[in-house]
């Protein structure tokens, strides 16, 4: 039996594990596949969000120490990750690539957790950052991306919407590289030309539509964590 908990920073992420990760995670061989809200479980207000790492690590600790047969994993966002994470001060310095920023935060987070547990397997905490925000994976199909929106906001011009979504792609050599400025960020240029985007949903539905094939095939960071969660079944 192989079991995973993702600890997720949002809804969107929370709705993206259980109605499309889960999907393909299920039939490759997991057993279950959960998603949690960072914060306090009770409280769903006090839910989400990009937590400081002591917050985290004490989750992700008492989950793996309570429940010696889950494998647990993140997926939060790189754009706005508190500097208080393992990692993020070399990952943020020097002319890193992106898959270079990912590997040292994901590095770090992993030797972290490691080092608080003894006669731990490594292999059951896999840390994902997404780089650089959830809605840069969805520029992986610019029209399909513009035509799951279009079935939410009915107004859009879905030639013009595809137009501008490829022309943002076409400026980065993948989607992961869309940058982390707050006025560049992937959400905040979809917001320009889609103002009442809405994650959780638009965002989850648009992922569906574009399909984990091709997400896989476009963002390399993203593959590198999906085939190492494949390769545990």
């Amino acid at each position: 039996m192989t079991r995973l908990l993702v600890e997720v920073e949002g809804e969107t992420e929370e709705n993206f594990v259980n109605y499309v990760l889960s999907v393909h995670l299920l039939a490759v061989g997991y057993t279950a596949v959960n998603a949690r809200l960072l914060g306090n479980a009770r409280s769903r207000k006090g839910r989400g969000g990009i937590k400081n790492w002591d917050v985290v690590r004490k989750s992700i600790l008492n989950h793996l120490k309570g429940d010696r047969g889950i494998i647990v994993t993140t997926m939060v966002d790189y754009y706005g990750l508190p500097e208080s994470w393992p990692g993020h001060a070399t990952a943020s310095t020097g002319q890193k690539s992106v898959s270079e920023r990912a590997s040292v935060l994901e590095k770090a987070l992993s030797d972290d957790i490691s080092s608080a547990l003894q006669s731990f397997d490594p292999r059951r905490f896999v840390p994902y950052v997404v780089m650089h925000e959830f809605e840069a994976l969805l520029f992986s199909d610019p029209d399909k991306f513009a035509q799951s929106i279009g079935q939410h906001a009915q107004k859009v011009d879905l030639p013009y919407l595809s137009c501008k979504f490829r022309a943002i792609r076409s400026e980065f050599p993948t989607p992961e590289n869309i940058d982390d400025s707050p006025e560049t960020h992937p959400s905040k240029r979809i917001s320009e030309f889609v103002p009442r985007y809405q994650k959780p949903l638009m965002g989850v539905d648009a992922a569906k539509e574009i399909g984990l094939d091709a997400i896989r095939n476009e963002c390399p960071v993203f593959r590198r964590w999906l085939e190492n969660l494949e390769s545990l079944v």
